[in-house]
């Protein structure tokens, strides 16, 4: 009968040459090494076993432990997070909380007949564009003295919100006779001094 020749088996690439190895008695009549199971040889001949093997450095980091100490920043929830408004999208306090008190909107004086002009100039109030009355000294009587003619005339810049003819006089400076108004208020001393010089005003401005 003849005789069966032993397996040689080559190592994987990964195994490491310094791992200890077992070495097997060659078998009667043969050259090879014979090999049994949980072992296997190396490129070398030696043999490995799998027992033996260990991880390359670095390739399984250490896990990282909870628990231990404040120190460590994992303690109390675990790195998990919380619960209920903290895990919640959106949840939180908003941007006015004043920890509990009363907010700033609520503390504002919102009572029957408030007016909110008294707040912000840019979104409550009216600005009007202002006009003295020596400034109307030279104006020609033939024309209607109107919002759009002032500011054709250089005299006013921006119209704003609508334009007020105000009583402030200067001495020298007389107002012609027969001038015109139309779409502009009046205080009550640029109204007497006007009715004086015989102009004509609408009624309701």
């Amino acid at each position: 009968m003849a005789e069966k020749k032993p397996i040689k088996k080559k190592a994987p690439a990964s195994a490491k040459s310094g791992t200890k190895a077992v070495a097997k008695p060659k078998a009667a009549g043969g050259s090879g090494v014979t090999v049994n199971a949980g072992a296997f040889a190396s490129a070398a001949g030696s043999l490995l076993k799998l027992g033996a093997l260990v991880p390359s450095p670095g390739s399984r980091p250490k896990r990282q432990r909870i628990g231990r100490g404040h120190g460590s920043g994992m303690v109390k929830t675990g790195g998990e997070g919380g619960k209920g408004q903290t895990v919640r999208s959106g949840g939180g306090k908003g941007p006015a909380f004043e920890g509990g008190q009363t907010p700033w909107e609520r503390r504002l004086p919102h009572r029957r007949g408030y007016s909110q002009k008294a707040r912000d100039i840019g979104h409550f109030r009216s600005r009007l564009a202002v006009v003295n009355l020596h400034q109307l000294a030279q104006w020609d009587a033939s024309v209607e003295i109107t919002p759009e003619s002032l500011k054709e005339k250089g005299i006013l810049k921006s119209l704003l919100d609508g334009v007020k003819i105000l009583g402030d006089g200067k001495a020298g400076k007389t107002l012609p006779a027969g001038l015109r108004f139309r779409d502009v208020a009046f205080s009550g001393s640029a109204r007497e001094a006007l009715a004086a010089a015989g102009a004509a005003i609408e009624e309701g401005t």
